[in-house]
């Protein structure tokens, strides 16, 4: 479905994309970077708009390649959870991970809350700053 993380040797963008619920397989994709409004779906599979959110994940693009790649894996892990997330994709570069799910009550905070369980750095942009 895509380049392994294995092969993985360009630190541009990783891109989960959840296929629709009815469909088991979930996968990672290791993409070129490229526009991501050419890339983020706006609808589902049955055409109703999905909604979005971005997590800060300081620090990862200056992570070893093992340590990044250790983060990446666990992004998935939590995003796999989410029976309404159809797409994710993580820019390296600017460290942030772009989220895309099917609207449901409370979903972003408990995305937010899980992904910081997982990586206790990530932050939801637009989230006050710890004091």
């Amino acid at each position: 479905m895509g380049t392994s993380l294995s092969s993985f040797n360009s630190f541009d963008t990783v891109k989960t994309h959840m296929f629709p619920k009815k469909t088991q397989s979930k996968g990672i994709t290791i993409e070129l970077n490229g526009p991501l409004y050419q890339r983020v779906p706006t609808r589902d599979e049955d055409g109703a708009v999905l909604s979005d959110c971005m997590l800060l994940i300081p620090g990862l693009r200056d992570l070893p390649r093992h340590l990044a790649l250790e983060k990446v894996a666990l992004m998935q892990a939590v995003l796999i959870q989410f029976g309404d997330v159809v797409f994710a994709d993580l820019n390296l570069r600017l460290n942030l991970l772009w989220v895309s799910f099917r609207p449901k009550r409370g979903i972003i905070l408990d995305i937010a809350s899980a992904m910081h369980a997982a990586i206790p750095e990530s932050v939801l942009v637009g989230q006050p700053p710890h004091e």
